[in-house]
């Protein structure tokens, strides 16, 4: 025969057992469809204009094909659920791609490889997670069943039927009982209660366990009877289904009369009704069109700049395998032009083969299967289980537990885990995050006096501590006993008569929409809509003006003793547009009056400007008051004669009825009314930070996560509240306000704000100017500013901040700045905020809040976090991550997102490492086979080399690993900067990966090859032949990827030791168990490397080829690591180093204290005593190690790599558009 021209060659389709099995690439489908979709009952209609629906008349409501009260939020039956499932699946790339190698497989005149080396892996990721999603579906199917079945009094022909709740139609009329939920959202026709009113619980739509009152309207609310009830043929024209809780506007026809229906008739599907005998409500709405379902829809699927990366590099890599199989396809083209011809005897032409070229094509084909492992290949599924392991991790964290509240943090989503280690800005709500939103009445000012302070005897203010005892309220039986107030002289105002001081307690116990529940005599509780309200009415409560009980048409209060009941003639309701709230009643006496409170800036300009002295002392007061970091409400009242009255009351009663833009026609008239009323007074309500706030805020902040502050609440409340948090310290340069209300007057200011920056960072010479720094528009100010800024903004200069001629202005000015504080912001402008810090600058956002206000902010940002709190549990729906308190931030992000941050950042260098050394060895034995796409493994390696042997320690790296115990990461935030400017994995990490593995690869093909080139066995026999060749490199390559993740583990457990060293065991058993005779006799046409393991490894010219093949792949990473931990370390070789120096000293002095003399105990202490950075974290001045541990150690280099990156990016990047948000004062200690 003629020799070869190297020692292993053969094309593929020719004659040649099956060789290797390729391992395909994995799909990503455990991230799969979100569980949040919905597949409802109801077939995709034409969007609704209007709803009709007639009471009792189910032939006229069918008419219009309304949806059933039928609902599903499964996907899957069982004959859908196969085909549907598969299809899902192959929307996914990675699937695709799978399939696309299979195709070729099935084409033998390309293929080397069986068919059933790529079905057999594809078939197992499909069919786990086809599991995967069959268990959701299976429990959302016995959700739904479970709610379908659930039972309901149903109006029909006259009688009461017990229906399910999926035969509800629009049009019924249903019977509720007490502690019974809404089968559906119903107009409230009736009730056990007086005038219609009933009590329900809304903590399903919006988590408030507080009861809400309803009341149905007068002309149905006698409608108690089933007769009655069985002939009212009603018909409700209203709004189309829509998602908007706390809004409905539609109107009543009957009796040829039309009668207004707002929010306040309606009950909502998901509401239970409490402490009502029975009502009955009409279904407007049914299944998918209620109110619950619509807000049901999908959640916005947020991808990390990782996973961004990750497919950028895929196709990077698909791209290098397509130029590796063109090489290789000319190579064989080439050599069977050349040489190929000559053998044409021996090794004929396949018939369908005819010319060289062509053989080149088919070549191409036959490399991208056989190449196709150097695509990642289990990379997605890989990465969702290591997500999954650190949501758990998130969840099982007992010290993100609250006890108080029984509440354990959460991780809402898997795919957001590494980005908790990549923040760069924070944003924040204030009440309920930063603070507790457990309200306290403070202080208040009555007709220009201030109360509650308390005084010494020199005039001096007297601090909490300093303070006698608090007023007694003895005298009153129904006050709260947990209500504390220490001026005496507000309680004396009122015993005396004072008629402002009534009228202001007045004013409070009747303008709101507290409900009152006495449970027993003198018993009284409260439910209130927000924590202030309840505030405020308790503290009318215990100064002798008690809200007592209350009707849809009148409040009953005792004042000083006796009970006098008002008419309620209106309540103009607060919103976040109106910031105020107001109440029209007439007293025993025939007197109109309306009652307002509401917010300073709204209401100072809606007074009758009768008394200036009386608004100047007034205003002041609210100043000191907000200067102490105290919420402030301005009270009102106003006087209307009864002819003025019955015309307004006209007007508001048409405002009603209107169909079209109700809503505005409604605010234009308590506008209106709501003019020219008389200043009373102001109140001042604590609303007490959280514990841990202030220590949590200055560790993030030497993390150089930069905090930014956006509250509804005024400037001075929030200012002194920043101060209380320490994000605002005295020692900062300067604190800008801007508090422009034109467009020239914000920018005017934002310009003074950078010239001062800028003027500061000349004097200290920086060696620059201004105008050399900013090279472009958009060029960044954050490397000229020297010292601490910070930046106060209101919610009017905001408006005008955000116009799109002046964000990048704006956004400049605050990125400079250490801290930003936004007052008076719409929950809009929360969102737009964090949408332009994401839309210009290149860092990742994270936005915290605990109310449905912050929803469009939680949402917005990267990365939401909930807090749940006192403002139900909207907040922590819609975010990605929740806990009950802002001091568990830190540890989410300092330990948990800094360690999901690097695990996954070695687990993907690792993975790419050791998927390029498997693979390119391919490539190299192509140039000594002719091109012939022949692999040098045994198939069953190829199949097995990334499901068994490699799969589970990096798992395990990539599941539990850690550089530095969860101690140091929380003294030490200055860990957290690498994975803020992305140092651990990026594209040049990746190609770092790519060269060792290349290397490696190299290693790996040619040490065994120029060995057996000449090597003998010990009986003199030629070694070489391809069978002992492909164990000797597989071996080398379990050997050497396992030695490699030895070396990339920073902490070992003990399931990292049985994954690593028992992969490398399994090995061996599975490679003599496929070389084995009993295999062999039962398929011989699938084992054929019979023996060759033992007699292969029996050989110690083997041994040391493995052995000298180890070696010199792993000797330059070890040898480039020492010197890298020598001469340039990173903080956390530092903190190592440092924890190693003190285990060490500790030893000594216990070997010490067991030989040596007993010391004294001030010596003992100062030795035993642990050293920690908690006080000096509490203090917020410094991070730095002790100089002990650090003795003979270089830091200097750890600290000026990372600030000559960090500089290197801001430089590289543009001002909003760079990256890095770090800069300024922010890289500075934080000062105490």
């Amino acid at each position: 025969m003629w020799a070869l021209p190297g020692p292993f060659s053969c094309r593929p389709w020719l004659y040649t057992p099956s060789v290797s099995l390729c391992y395909p690439r994995v799909s990503h489908g455990i991230a799969g469809t979100s569980l949040g979709e919905m597949a409802l009952c109801a077939k995709k209609r034409s969007p609704e204009e209007e709803r009709r629906a007639r009471a009792n008349d189910r032939e006229y409501n069918e008419k219009f094909q309304y949806a059933s009260n039928c609902i599903k939020t499964s996907k899957y039956n069982i004959l859908t659920f196969l085909p549907v499932n598969l299809f899902e699946q192959f929307q996914e790339v990675a699937n695709t791609y799978f399939l696309f190698l299979l195709i070729l497989q099935l084409i033998p005149q390309i293929s080397s490889l069986s068919w059933f080396t790529t079905i057999v892996p594809l078939v197992l990721v499909l069919s786990v997670t086809a599991v995967k999603d069959a268990t959701d579906d299976y429990f959302r199917h016995k959700s739904d069943n479970q709610v379908n079945n659930r039972q309901s009094q149903v109006l029909i022909n006259g009688i009461l039927q017990q229906e399910q709740w999926m035969n509800v139609c629009v049009g019924d009329i249903i019977k509720l009982e007490n502690n019974q939920f809404v089968a559906a959202d119903l107009l409230l026709l009736s009730s056990s209660e007086p005038h219609g009113l009933c009590y329900i619980e809304t903590a399903e739509l919006d988590g408030e366990t507080n009861m809400k009152v309803r009341q149905a309207i007068p002309v149905t609310s006698e409608l108690g009877d089933i007769s009655k009830l069985a002939k009212f043929d009603g018909e409700v024209i209203c709004e189309p289904p829509n998602n908007k809780l706390d809004k409905f506007s539609g109107t009543l026809y009957w009796k040829e009369n039309k009668f207004p229906l707002s929010n306040q008739n309606m009950l909502l599907r998901g509401c239970v009704l409490r402490n009502t005998e029975w009502c009955f409500g009409l279904v407007i709405f049914a299944g998918p069109d209620t109110k619950l379902m619509q807000n049901s829809g999908r959640t916005k699927f947020k991808r990390t700049s990782i996973d961004r990366l990750m497919n950028t590099l895929v196709l990077w890599i698909f791209g290098f395998l397509v130029c590796m199989g063109v090489i290789l396809a000319i190579g064989n083209a080439i050599w069977e032009h050349e040489v190929g011809t000559r053998f044409q005897a021996y090794l004929p032409w396949d018939e369908a083969v005819d010319s060289a070229f062509f053989s080149g094509f088919l070549s191409f084909w036959s490399y991208i299967i056989i190449l196709n492992t150097v695509v990642p290949i289990s990379l997605y599924v890989s990465v969702e289980i290591i997500r999954l392991g650190h949501s758990y991790f998130i969840n099982w964290d007992k010290k993100m537990f609250c006890m108080k509240k029984r509440t354990p943090a959460e991780a809402r989503t898997t795919t957001l885990n590494e980005e908790l280690g990549q923040v760069e800005y924070i944003f924040s709500d204030k009440t309920g995050t930063l603070t507790q939103n457990i309200m306290v009445f403070s202080k208040c000012s009555i007709s220009g006096r201030s109360y509650g302070d308390v005084f010494d005897v020199l005039g001096h203010k007297a601090e909490l501590g300093e303070r006698p005892e608090p007023i007694d309220f003895s005298f009153n039986p129904l006050a709260d006993k947990k209500f504390l107030f220490w001026d005496l002289s507000l309680l004396e105002s009122v015993k005396m008569g004072d008629p402002h001081t009534h009228e202001f307690f007045r004013l409070l116990s009747l303008c709101h929409t507290v409900m009152s529940e006495e449970k027993s005599e003198g018993e009284l509780f409260y439910k209130a809509q927000s924590p202030d309200e309840g505030a405020l009415v308790t503290a009318a409560r215990n100064f002798g003006f008690v809200f007592r009980s209350r009707t849809p048409k009148t409040i009953t209060v005792h004042e000083l003793g006796t009970a006098i009941t008002y008419q309620l003639l209106a309540i103009l309701d607060f919103n976040n547009i109106r910031k105020r709230m107001s109440v029209i009643v007439r007293n025993p006496e025939g007197k109109i009056r309306l009652y307002c409170k509401g917010a300073d800036t709204i209401l100072l300009d809606r007074l009758l400007h009768s008394n200036q002295e009386l608004l100047t002392t007034t205003t002041d007061h609210l100043n000191e008051y907000a200067g102490e970091g105290l919420r402030t409400l301005v009270l009102a009242y106003k006087d209307l004669d009864e002819e003025y009255y019955e015309e307004w009351a006209e007007r508001r009663l048409q405002a009603t009825l209107a169909q079209d833009s109700r809503e505005d026609r409604l605010a234009s008239i308590y506008e209106e009314v709501e003019r020219d009323m008389m200043l009373l007074g102001a109140t001042a309500i604590e609303d007490k930070l959280q514990q841990g706030v202030p220590e949590t805020i200055a560790l993030l902040t030497l993390a150089n996560i930069k905090i930014w502050v956006l509250t509804g609440d005024k400037q001075e409340t929030a200012v002194n509240i920043g101060y209380s948090c320490k994000m605002l310290t005295d020692d900062m340069t300067e604190v800008f306000v801007v508090t422009g209300l034109t467009v020239l007057e914000v920018r005017e200011e934002l310009r003074k704000a950078r010239e001062k920056m800028m003027d500061s960072s000349r004097a200290v010479g920086n060696g620059f100017t201004y105008q050399e720094k900013l090279s472009s528009k958009l060029a960044s100010v954050l490397e000229a500013v020297a010292g601490e800024y910070a930046l106060v903004i209101n919610g009017h200069s905001l408006a005008h901040a955000l116009e799109a001629d002046m964000e990048l202005e704006f956004l400049e000015t605050a990125c400079a700045c250490k801290a930003v504080i936004c007052c008076r912001v719409t929950p809009l402008q929360k969102a737009q905020v964090v949408e332009l810090v994401k839309k210009y600058k290149k860092a990742v956002t994270l936005a915290i809040g605990d109310g449905a206000n912050d929803v469009s902010m939680i949402k917005t940002a990267h990365i939401g976090v909930g807090i749940s709190g006192q403002e139900g549990i909207q907040a922590v729906l819609a975010s990605d991550y929740s806990f009950s308190q802002f001091k568990f931030l830190q540890r989410l992000l300092l330990v948990h997102g800094r360690w999901s941050y690097l695990r996954m950042c070695k687990f993907l260098c690792y993975f790419f490492y050791k998927n390029f050394a498997f693979t390119m060895v391919h490539f190299w034995f192509g140039f000594f086979c002719g091109f012939s796409a022949q692999t040098v493994y045994d198939q069953y390696f190829i199949t097995l080399y990334n499901i068994v042997y490699t799969s589970l320690p990096v798992l395990a790296m990539g599941v539990f690993d850690q550089d530095v115990p969860e101690q140091r990461s929380m003294e030490h935030p200055k860990l957290y900067e690498p994975g803020q400017l992305n140092l651990l994995f990026n594209k040049r990490e990746f190609f770092i990966c790519i060269a060792q593995g290349i290397y490696t690869s190299v290693l790996m093909f040619f040490i065994p090859y120029g060995v057996f080139a000449e090597a003998t066995r010990d009986d003199g026999t030629q070694l070489a032949d391809y069978q002992s060749f492909a164990v000797t490199v597989a071996t080398s390559l379990v050997i050497v990827v396992s030695m490699q993740i030895g070396l990339d583990t920073g902490y070992w457990t003990a399931i990292n030791h049985f994954f690593i060293w028992g992969s490398l065991a399994v090995y061996f058993a599975i490679l003599f168990a496929m070389h084995s005779n009993g295999l062999f006799d039962m398929f011989p046409n699938q084992f054929r490397f019979v023996g060759n393991a033992p007699n292969t490894l029996a050989q110690p010219t083997v041994w040391l080829t493995i052995a000298l093949t180890t070696v010199v792949c792993i000797m330059p990473v070890v040898a480039f690591r020492f010197l890298k931990l020598s001469l340039k370390p990173d903080l956390s070789d530092t903190v190592r180093y440092t924890q190693l120096v003190r285990k060490k000293q500790k030893a000594q002095h216990r070997c010490m204290r067991r030989v040596g003399r007993t010391g004294s105990r001030r010596s003992g202490y100062a030795f035993s005593h642990q050293e920690g950075f908690g006080e000096l974290i509490m203090s917020g001045k410094n991070m730095r190690l002790s100089s002990l541990a650090l003795s003979g150690f270089t830091t200097r280099s750890s600290s000026s790599w990372i600030e000559s990156l960090r500089r290197k990016k801001s430089d590289s990047a543009s001002s909003p558009g760079g990256g890095g948000g770090g800069g300024g004062g922010a890289d500075k200690p934080l000062k105490g």
